[in-house]
């Protein structure tokens, strides 16, 4: 099987922001035509077959749209190919296997984790990778007042774009937290952190959790197991 790595995968992120400054454009250039599509990936392809179907479209304009719409399906088609290629290494591999059935982590995030993170035993603990992945709050304490501020971003940028394990860990939390504004059951501490801090900010600190669980497991070899049914409720055993 052809190997996946950390250079594939760096391609695999610089076609999918190919794919996004093309879809910003079609966006764009059908938006002065008074074509205007909803937001979302989805929503590009019906985009596309209304402009096909067009027909009071200057000529020149469907001529654009048209190298648009071949270069776009060019990209996916790439991308589905890199796709396939990562799932079967990730098939392949017991670590990560493991990590996406962390709630919020998934194939791509643990496949990501695994590819990207040295060895575990290289952190003296959970927090230690945490701030790792950028994801603990700059410490601004004095006189033994505690002050924290912003996540510090720290380490590796890749890690917190669409595809690497920073921002796959906040995508996921963030998804958690719409599921608990639904109604179902969540973590006593998320449900009370949700009444003092905005969502951004107890998205945050969710993925903070899920990393250190991550990296509890990719030390020990365990399993996951969630304390509850709720993706919130998460632990290591």
């Amino acid at each position: 099987m052809d190997g996946f790595n950390s250079e594939r995968w760096t391609d695999c992120v610089g076609i999918i922001h190919q794919r996004t400054q093309l879809t910003n454009a079609i966006r764009g250039y059908a938006a002065e035509f008074g074509l205007v599509a909803a937001k979302g990936l989805c929503k590009i392809e019906p985009l596309l077959e209304r402009i096909r179907a067009d027909d009071t479209l200057p000529v020149l304009a469907r001529e654009l749209f048209a190298i648009q719409a071949k270069e776009y399906a060019q990209l996916q088609a790439r991308l589905e190919e890199v796709e396939d290629k990562l799932m079967a290494w990730h098939r392949d591999d017991a670590c990560s296997r493991r990590l996406a059935q962390i709630p919020g982590v998934g194939p791509i995030g643990a496949a990501r984790l695994v590819m990207k993170t040295p060895s575990p035993e290289a952190f003296r603990s959970a927090r230690h990778f945490a701030a790792w992945l950028g994801l603990t709050p700059k410490d601004h304490s004095t006189a033994g007042k505690v002050r924290l501020g912003v996540i510090t971003r720290a380490g590796d940028e890749a890690l917190r774009s669409v595809l690497v394990v920073g921002a796959m860990l906040v995508v996921g939390a963030r998804a958690v937290i719409r599921q608990l504004r639904r109604g179902q059951s969540a973590a006593p501490w998320l449900v009370e952190l949700l009444k003092r801090k905005p969502p951004k900010l107890a998205a945050v600190a969710l993925a903070t959790k899920i990393a250190r669980i991550a990296w509890k497991l990719m030390l020990t070899g365990e399993v996951y197991k969630a304390k509850s049914a709720s993706p919130a409720g998460v632990s290591a055993v």
